[in-house]
This record gives structure tokens, sequence and C-alpha cells, in this order.
């Protein structure tokens, strides 16, 4: 494998989650809470890893939809719940994406797949965007028990990739992941989606732009 490699967040960097606003809307009657619903849900996966709690991805997913439904006094069913969380498995990527993939590729960087998200949904959700040609593998924390921003969950990539934390580099649109991921001796490259401030708490990167474009375009010229 080649020594210089690059791993992707998934959802929200790579993926749109803006396709389940309208779902949203739809079930809980303003599409914002599509954004509160995402928060809580990293929000719990962080307390479970630090609380050392055992579960994934749509389990917490799911519980936080009923959160938020409790909150506002809605009822949904079973069937329903599931309509909303198989759309998580059903989004697009990004149309930054596959131009910076195909060039970091073309440039003899090896690129993977790396998430929160149970393997099985990572797996549905590649397919689904169409992007598995553009990885050379997907790695999922849910095999370490853990998740993002635990050391662990990077240790667990830098194991099973075999190459040295120092050659290998994050890309996330979230500061908590990369902030992670440096704090775990690895590289990091932050793509700014929100326009939101970098926490100045955090470990900043080395390489920050606002499209995946320019992400890759700073990521081959540090290569030279």
């Amino acid at each position: 494998m080649n020594h210089q490699v690059i791993l992707f967040d998934i959802n929200e960097t790579i993926l749109n989650l803006s396709i389940l606003k309208p779902t949203f809307k739809q079930y809980f009657g303003d599409e914002n809470h599509m954004d509160r619903w995402f928060s809580m849900l990293l929000h719990s996966s962080t307390v479970c890893l630090v609380t050392d709690v055992k579960t994934d991805f749509k389990s917490l997913a799911l519980a936080a939809l009923k959160s938020i439904a409790g909150r506002l006094a809605l009822t949904l069913s079973d069937e329903e719940y599931a309509n909303i969380l198989n759309t998580l498995a059903s989004l697009p990527a990004h149309s930054d994406i596959k131009p910076a993939l195909v060039k970091l590729r073309a440039a003899g960087f090896t690129l993977i797949a790396f998430s929160n998200s149970s393997s099985s949904l990572l797996s549905s959700q590649l397919t689904n965007a169409g992007l598995n040609e553009y990885f050379d593998d997907a790695i999922s924390v849910e095999s370490a028990g853990t998740f993002k921003p635990s050391n662990n969950a990077y240790q667990y990539a830098v194991n099973k990739l075999g190459v040295p934390a120092k050659d290998i580099r994050l890309v996330a649109a979230h500061d908590w992941d990369t902030h992670g991921a440096l704090s775990a001796g690895l590289k990091a490259a932050f793509v700014d989606r929100f326009g939101a401030p970098y926490n100045p708490l955090y470990i900043t990167p080395d390489i920050i732009a606002s499209t995946m474009e320019g992400i890759a375009e700073q990521i081959i010229k540090s290569k030279r």
C-alpha cells in the first residue's frame, strides 16, 4: 500500500446531509431539526466513548430521533423512524468530491473512507453515492468498539493500514475530528463546509480550504 494515505470522514465531509431536510420537515415540521438531530447524534456518540458504552451509530441515530420527537410531543411509528434512517444510507456526494478524489488518486495517494457509521451503513452509503471506485478501502470504527474522536479510533485505522501515523492524513469537515486525528499523531486537513470558525482550543491542521478540490490541491502540493 502506498505509504501516503488519506482518510476521509464520510458524513457531511463527503456526503451531503441536506437531502434529509425535506424528510425532517415532513416528520418534525421544520427542516432545521436535521442539524439538531445530527448534533445530538455526535454528542451521544462522544458520551458513549467516554463512558465506555458499547453501541452503534444507527442505534444512537434512532435514539436522537426519538428524543426530538418527544421534545416536540410527536408520536412516530417504527416505520416512520425507519424511513428517516434509511435515507441516511442514500446521501449524495458533495459536488466537489469526485473531481478531488480523481486528482488525489492520480497523484498516487491511497484513499480510505473512515467513518463512525457502522460497516453495513458505510458500505451502503458508498455504494449508493457511487463512490466505491474512488476508495481503496473503507474502515468503520464499529470494529474497534469506539467512535471518533477517541484516540483508539484513529489508532485502529493506523494499525489496520500498517502505515505510520505520521504518513496518514485525515480530511474532515468537523474540527473535533481533525483535532482528534492530530492528537493521535496523524496529519489532518479541514474542509470548511459551514463557514463556522475553527475552534481555537483545538489543534489546527496545516491544510484548510473551503472546498474539497482546494484541499486536494494543497495535499498534492505538500507531497512535492
